[in-house]
């Protein structure tokens, strides 16, 4: 295994665990920290005039994210 391949699976492996550990910190009681579930509702409702760029966001976040953990 090559040594960019080690370091990317560990960068995408450390966002994820920084992830979870934020959701975590968020469903605490009395937390200020909005939860992925919140964020992602406030992003889905963004719009310029009747062009959902919120959507449009997140589905280009999806798709570049299984091209690049998923694809080979």
């Amino acid at each position: 295994m090559s040594a960019t391949r080690m370091f990317a699976i560990v960068a995408f492996t450390s966002v994820f665990v920084v992830i979870g550990l934020l959701e975590v910190a968020a469903r605490r009681p009395g937390s200020k920290l909005p939860t992925l579930g919140a964020l992602c509702g406030f992003v889905m409702r963004y719009q310029i005039g009747r062009l959902p760029v919120g959507r449009i966001a997140v589905l280009g976040f999806w798709w570049w994210l299984g091209w690049h953990v998923f694809a080979r």
